[in-house]
């Protein structure tokens, strides 16, 4: 199926999917709506499955693959230095931007709804982040734990190690980098079969979602929702605007490829849905696949810009909601303490409410909170996962040029030069190619 109709039919199902979960909310009863939710939410629940079949053994081959391309260990430490500065600067942009837009338009202080008591529990598992912890959550103690659990930061890391390993044995491991190499093809193949489930699954999550809630929770909370939204699109601006300076006007060729994985994303809420497509079209449109492989996958768990923006956001909304009041010394400390929080969320759903939940107790504000964004938090998370794509899809595209690898145009006419090898050099089960104007 072409790119295009893929978009057309995912399109539908976002449609069809609010427009049947509206029928069922106002027609029947709250337990056959919920009834209605149990079952829809099995199509999202069956393609999230799917997906998470892939991401392990595709982000392990392809970034293997393209470190040990890279040829040396210099060279992958300029790499993934770049990319480690822009994903730091990105993410420095992404809080600061929060902070300052929930501080300009205040929904907490315009909204008026019942608080929950503060000793409520609002069902959201958190912890303060420790050293060990973090620790814990970065460097796998077993690589094949961390692969069926799907772990992506765990995976980078090893995948690192393996790939730089690879680099400094040269010719001894030809083999086996063939064969990884193969094993990303038929990976990216895969993809191709499991993408054509996408418009169910997104048909899916919609119906359940608003055959549950309603579209009267988007009135209610309209303003903090409708806000939080033009702030997303604020960033947008200023990561494209950013492209733009960086690779040219090329950065809008960019977004039109990767339309199909931002929809997915927003459609699904998980940024992680949408990975394996967005490695096809950035490559597709020029990015260098050794750069692309090594990027991406590291972004997933660095640089998530929606998300990061999304935790100030939501701190200092509860805070207002609350009327507690937080210093510059607190706001500054706040920004960094997501710096470090923020990193290695996990791209499914829900994942911010645990770093925003404990954020919350650092700052005395209740986690009780929490209670008045769950309802909302889906068409929340729709908007961030979204950003996250955009973002990576950026910072990628960024650092193939700082390392002159991005082709001269990008326009994506076709697959990758021979030279440039890697998965996407066939690219099988993507789109047929689109022309230039």
């Amino acid at each position: 199926m072409s790119s295009k109709r893929l978009t057309a039919w995912i399109v539908a199902g976002l449609v069809l999917g609010m427009v049947v979960g509206y029928a069922v909310n106002v027609s029947a009863s709250p337990a056959g709506a919920a009834r209605f939710a149990e079952i829809a939410n099995l199509l999202p629940f069956a393609f999230l499955r799917l997906i998470k079949m892939i991401i392990a053994p595709l982000v392990f081959t392809t970034l293997v693959v393209g470190i040990a391309k890279m040829g040396d260990i210099a060279t992958v430490g300029r790499i993934g230095g770049k990319a480690l500065a822009w994903f730091i600067f990105a993410s420095l942009i992404s809080l600061t931007l929060g902070l300052v837009l929930v501080q300009w338009f205040e929904p907490g202080r315009a909204m008026s709804l019942p608080l929950p008591p503060a000793e409520a529990s609002s069902g959201v598992s958190a912890g303060a982040m420790t050293m060990k912890g973090f620790i814990e959550s970065t460097l796998p103690a077993s690589v094949i734990a961390a692969m069926a659990d799907n772990e992506i930061l765990p995976i980078v890391v090893f995948s690192l190690f393996f790939g730089t390993a690879m680099a400094a044995l040269g010719e001894r491991t030809k083999g086996v980098l063939n064969a990884l190499d193969a094993v990303a093809h038929v990976m990216l193949k895969v993809t191709g079969f499991v993408m054509l489930f996408a418009p169910l699954a997104v048909f899916g999550a919609l119906a359940a979602t608003v055959a549950k809630q309603g579209l009267d929770v988007i009135r209610v909370y309209g303003i903090f929702v409708t806000e939080f939204y033009f702030s997303l699109a604020i960033l947008w601006a200023i990561l494209i605007g950013l492209g733009l300076l960086i690779i040219g006007g090329s950065v809008f060729r960019l977004v039109r490829r990767i339309r199909e994985p931002v929809l997915l994303a927003f459609s699904t809420a998980s940024s992680e849905a949408a990975y394996p497509r967005t490695l096809e079209e950035l490559e597709r449109f020029g990015c260098s696949n050794r750069v692309a492989s090594f990027v991406l996958p590291v972004g997933y768990s660095f640089n998530l810009d929606g998300s990061m923006m999304y935790c100030t956001f939501a701190v200092l909304f509860l805070a207002q909601v609350y009327g507690i009041e937080l210093s510059i010394a607190q706001q500054i400390l706040m920004v960094a303490i997501l710096m470090l929080t923020s990193k290695g969320i996990a791209g499914v759903p829900r994942a911010s409410l645990v770093v925003v939940a404990a954020t919350l107790g650092q700052f005395g504000i209740p986690e009780a909170g929490m209670l008045l964004l769950l309802g909302i938090d889906h068409f929340l998370d729709m908007g961030r996962s979204a950003t996250n794509v955009v973002g990576n899809s950026i910072a990628t595209a960024i650092v193939s040029k700082w390392e002159g690898e991005l082709r001269a145009g990008a326009a994506g006419d076709g697959p990758l030069p021979a030279a440039a090898g890697g998965p996407a050099a066939e690219a099988p089960s993507g789109p047929a190619p689109e022309r230039s104007s």
